[in-house]
């Protein structure tokens, strides 16, 4: 179980002082404690990361904005082929005051709360980035993928590839010679 107090994505705002309007620049550079993104491409753990953000006091808490940059490895979704893309996301995020979440928890619940001046920034950080990654990344737009037969790239394979189509039926009788 990893310790959560040491996560870099909090970030302590004492220095922003709680008066509408009032604005502070942060900028943080670490390496990623664990993956970001999906199963086909992600930002890999000690992947460096730089996040610039501003915050902003409003009335109800600080609102967060800026912006992660870091990079992205996977491998195509239609030939396998390694890739590596870069990572430039903006995010956004309100971080109420503890003294103005509601009593009710339920509907706190999409909401994120400062944990006194310490706001994490990591879901919003890991939203940002997964909700701009590919479902099905790919190594170049028109990527030809594997063919199904032999498993080989279509691009490297020639324009008249192909493979004998044997009636699996008649499978039994591949190695039979007449006497």
């Amino acid at each position: 179980m990893k310790n959560h107090s040491q996560s870099p994505f909090k970030v302590n705002l004492h220095e922003l002082p709680r008066r509408a309007g009032e604005m502070k620049n942060y900028h943080l550079e670490f390496v990623s404690p664990e993956p970001i993104g999906t199963p086909m491409l992600a930002i890999k753990t000690g992947e460096p990361l730089v996040i610039d953000f501003k915050a902003e006091a409003v009335s109800d808490g600080v609102l967060i904005s800026g912006r992660i940059v870091s990079l992205a490895e996977g491998e195509c979704g239609r030939c396998l082929e390694e890739l590596k893309e870069d990572v430039d996301q903006e995010f956004r995020e309100l971080f109420l005051y503890e003294s103005r979440k509601s009593e009710n928890e339920e509907d706190d619940d999409e909401l994120f709360a400062m944990d006194g001046d310490i706001a994490d920034i990591e879901v919003p950080i890991r939203d940002a980035v997964v909700l701009a990654m590919p479902l099905n990344p790919l190594c170049k737009p028109d990527c030809l993928g594997l063919c199904s037969e032999c498993g080989e790239r279509m691009e490297k394979l020639g324009p008249d590839h192909s493979h004998e189509k044997v009636d699996p039926r008649w499978s039994g009788l591949a190695g039979w010679q007449p006497k």
